[in-house]
């Protein structure tokens, strides 16, 4: 009996990572103390939701939080960590909730942002799809890398989705910018009217992402 149980165990198929996802948000120092909790807590309740813990656990999807601001000020808030099951969710979801804040009062360097996600991905090489997420309320005004870190994105295969935090008004300069020189080639910007609405365009964004077919 126990010889079947372990060729059982053998047998079954093993689940492979579908995507690598990096959670790049700005904590440049256009947001303030107060915009920065409405989006630690916008995004640990984007992960609380139903069905984003549902598409992540499916695809045992591997999460990690990058915080950015200006030239040379990147770091990683919470390392990689798989989302095997729901309880992995709500570890992750919570200590989004809590995580301090890297930076504060500086540039925007979005091009280096972006460079910095891309070199973590090297720890998740068994990941189907890799995928940045980064999130931002302003143009880049230092460093000025955005184009050459797209393209090095582009070149490595990995996709770049984006949040554009908007202020109120008609206009949409910050979702324009992301869409000529952030996002990559199939990649898509949604937008958020202010750091309130974070968490639950988030969310949207989260499964459109990981609804995404592979390849």
């Amino acid at each position: 009996m126990l010889r079947a149980a372990l060729l059982a165990c053998l047998a079954a198929p093993t689940l492979a990572c579908e995507t690598a996802l990096v959670l790049a948000i700005d904590v440049s120092g256009s947001i303030s103390g107060g915009d920065y909790l409405l989006q630690a807590g916008g995004l640990a309740l984007a992960l609380a939701d139903p069905e984003v813990v549902e598409a992540l656990v499916e695809g045992e999807v591997a999460l990690t939080v990058v915080q950015w601001s200006g030239d040379g000020q990147q770091a990683v808030a919470i390392p990689w960590s798989r989302m095997l099951t729901r309880a992995a969710v709500t570890r992750f979801a919570d200590n989004a909730s809590a995580m301090p804040r890297a930076f504060k009062g500086s540039d925007t360097a979005v091009g280096q942002g972006v460079s910095f996600a891309l070199a973590e991905f090297a720890a998740v090489p068994d990941c189907t799809r890799q995928v940045i997420d980064i999130s931002g309320d302003g143009q880049e005004n230092a460093g000025f890398t955005d184009a050459r870190a797209r393209s090095e994105a582009e070149a490595q295969g990995v996709t770049i989705n984006a949040i554009a935090i908007e202020a109120a008004g008609a206009a949409f300069p910050i979702t324009a910018y992301y869409q000529r020189w952030v996002i990559t080639p199939g990649g898509f910007v949604v937008s958020a009217r202010g750091v309130q609405d974070y968490g639950e365009t988030l969310r949207l964004k989260l499964l459109r992402e990981l609804a995404d077919p592979i390849g």
